[in-house]
């Protein structure tokens, strides 16, 4: 869809974007949005830190524009240097450069570990980005920040009064860039902004606070998180921050990008399949088990998840029914990296079941999308599930979710009601062992009746979440921002 109206200047700061090939939300956001409103006329563009991983990819081209910018960051000096690249679907991307900060193994840590100075680096890439937009030409209308990393974006904006709107997204409001106060001073920010009203937060400075409280919109990837951040239960300590600007905040259940998630015709899968003609499905389960040496012969389903290793995704309630879920006929496949608690247990578990149960930590996107198009039944226990995007694919590729009730997942999965002939998922709505445990009971049991399990897998693949209704919002959402700074200029 084009849009008819006069488009937009966009530019988004994320920490994370491709070419990146971590898995998580925020890498498909990055890719699929900017793609999105392009599509629709808008002139975007993505800055991002330019990560050792991108230097270091063969398939991706860069290119220096030769412009550098002296950065401070508290007493010392940093000179950020401006790559300029195309994403796989055109999208411009500006690469800040500096090694120093950069030049590592990881993105915000390594085995577990955060950086030291993730403070120093985050506020580093917060003013390079203002100071590419304000040398952009022409110049962005909007800046579009998401998560803690960019959040200082839009208080450095209201600090130094520069003509750009701001909009902060949350995806995941647990992650707060939260620093010592002593590292306050590494902003460079009047001492006034280190307050109650500012990035103070108890005695410590805060990325997201700041971007909440400076921010002129807020928004959240889904209308049930919306509402759970503002409690003192899924808040995180920034509830009452939330809801004392609750005025700018909304929310947009973010989609799934069907160009490159849709078994149709995913040129990653072994075979491609749809509702219809499930056939390749079936080739897809055995290519999958096949490569992870798992038994082909068990009749019962196989479970899977792809997802961070870690307790907010749930380990801490899955973990305790392993055993009691290997002794059926299922086989279970996990791909993903993150807390070595969780991974230690997995390991053991898979050394007890070796034909039933597979492990595998490093995290590829061929990988990816086999296990998706592999699995019968994907598990999400998680404690929190902001915008539930791996469910929209679950969804698609067939596998029918176990999920706890939580954030966009309520908004994704309709449990199945019998009576009603109705839903296409099976919910647990308490988060404990017990409750998730008899949640995949349930499907285990729907699942040996094959007639109506291909009835449900029919109406999951059946549903659609593109991009399209919330680049639209998103759209509406900036168009308001325009026409009040039109306005307050006039």
């Amino acid at each position: 869809m084009i849009n008819v109206e006069e488009p937009m200047r966009i530019l988004m700061v994320s920490a994370e974007g491709p070419p990146l090939l971590h898995a998580g939300a925020l890498i498909d956001v990055m890719d699929a949005l900017p793609r999105e409103l392009r599509e629709r006329g808008h002139e975007v563009a993505v800055a991002l830190p330019f990560y050792r991983e991108i230097r270091e990819n063969p398939a991706f081209k860069e290119e220096d524009t030769g412009v550098t910018v002296d950065v401070r960051v508290g007493d010392k000096t940093y000179i950020a240097e401006y790559l300029q690249a195309h994403s796989a679907s055109g999208v411009q991307l500006f690469l800040i450069r500096c090694d120093e900060l950069f030049d590592r193994d990881g993105i915000y840590g390594e085995h577990g570990t955060p950086y030291e100075d993730n403070a120093a680096r985050f506020i580093f890439f917060s003013k390079a980005a203002v100071e590419l937009a304000r040398r952009l030409t022409p110049t962005p209308q909007i800046l579009h920040v998401h998560d803690w990393p960019a959040a200082l974006v839009p208080v450095y904006v209201t600090a130094h009064r520069l003509p750009f709107s701001t909009v902060l997204t949350i995806h995941h409001i647990a992650e707060q860039g939260s620093f010592w106060g002593l590292d306050f001073r590494l902003t460079n920010l009047h001492e006034r902004l280190f307050t109650l009203r500012g990035v103070e937060f108890f005695g410590k400075l805060n990325f997201l606070k700041g971007g909440i409280l400076f921010a002129d919109k807020i928004t959240t990837v889904s209308e049930h998180y919306r509402r759970e951040i503002q409690t003192p239960e899924g808040g995180c300590g920034l509830d009452v921050v939330l809801r004392e600007n609750s005025h700018k905040l909304s929310a947009i259940l973010h989609g799934a990008d069907y160009t490159r998630w849709n078994p149709v015709d995913d040129k990653l899968l072994p075979a491609n399949y749809r509702p219809d003609d499930l056939w390749g499905k079936e080739l897809c389960r055995g290519a999958l088990l096949n490569g992870l040496r798992l038994d082909q012969e068990p009749r019962g389903p196989v479970f899977g998840m792809i997802t961070r290793v870690v307790g907010e995704k749930g380990f801490d309630i899955l973990v305790p029914v392993l055993d009691r879920l290997l002794t059926d006929d299922v086989r279970l496949v996990i791909l993903g990296e993150g807390d070595p608690v969780y991974e230690t247990a997995l390991a053991g578990a898979m050394r007890k079941y070796p034909t039933k149960f597979a492990y595998r930590r490093s995290y590829d996107e061929k990988s990816a999308h086999v296990f998706e198009a592999g699995m019968d039944i994907s598990l999400i226990p998680s404690r929190f599930e902001p915008s539930g995007l791996s469910a929209m694919y679950n969804l698609k590729y067939g596998a029918l979710p176990v999920a706890r009730a939580t954030g966009g997942i309520q908004e994704i999965i309709e449990d199945y009601d019998a009576w009603n002939n109705s839903g296409y998922g099976f919910l647990c709505y308490e988060y404990s062992t017990e409750a998730f445990w008899d949640a995949m009971k349930r499907a285990r049991e729907i699942f040996r009746e094959q007639d109506l399990w291909a009835r449900l897998r029919e109406r999951a693949m059946s549903r659609n979440f593109s991009w399209e209704t919330a680049a639209e919002r998103y759209e509406q959402l900036y168009r308001e921002l325009v026409g009040e700074r039109e306005a307050a200029v006039a």
